[in-house]
């Protein structure tokens, strides 16, 4: 039975903004953005963003990126992940997701739905590092200029920027998408890109 090919199936793209650290405080998620990409393109029609409640009693930490602080109190009004499941449900089970630092995004999804599965997981850091050896920084928000991403980025995300839940998850979809657009990786299989370290 031959591999899918991960250019030629639907996958989901994710981003959290989280309030970061704080002593007694377990970080929480305060944004979420996830847009899909539908063979090996990114496709604006199907995404979703959200904030997400973060009461007002957690403090965040004062570090951690993001207009969190001039959105606290609509943070604290926005609906929880609970109550957002039944959408999350149609983007986040029985796809593959894709995400800048997978681990991250993973482990707040799982303290979120602890009995739920997701994945497999592709993280674009890992295949970043594979495809452009070259680049000095691998951080989404500077490979994205670097790579010249900016103008689409601009276009497909007017008025938005980086630690933007929306923004990144986007930007995480159009380098992958950049990527499957190159010979060789255009025809790896799905389990060659979760398997990349």
């Amino acid at each position: 039975m031959s591999m899918p090919l991960l250019s030629q199936i639907d996958a989901v793209a994710l981003d959290f903004e989280a309030t970061g650290s704080a002593p007694g405080f377990m970080n929480a998620p305060w944004q979420i953005g996830l847009v899909v990409i539908s063979n090996g393109h990114v496709d604006l029609n199907h995404s979703f963003n959200s904030l997400l409640r973060v009461s007002k009693e957690q403090p965040f930490n004062p570090y951690a990126p993001g207009r969190w602080a001039q959105l606290r109190e609509e943070i604290s009004q926005a609906p929880t992940m609970q109550e957002l499941w039944t959408t999350l449900r149609e983007f986040l089970q029985g796809r593959p997701l894709i995400a800048h630092h997978a681990p991250t995004e993973r482990g707040l999804l799982g303290q979120e739905f602890p009995l739920q599965e997701f994945g497999p997981w592709v993280d674009t850091l890992a295949i970043a590092k594979n495809a452009f050896p070259h680049q000095k920084d691998f951080k989404l928000e500077n490979l994205i200029p670097r790579l010249g991403l900016s103008a689409i980025m601009s276009e497909r995300c007017p008025n938005l920027e980086p630690h933007d839940a929306f923004y990144d998850a986007v930007a995480c979809a159009t380098l992958l998408e950049t990527v499957l657009a190159a010979p060789g990786w255009h025809e790896m299989p799905l389990e060659q890109y979760v398997a990349m370290r």
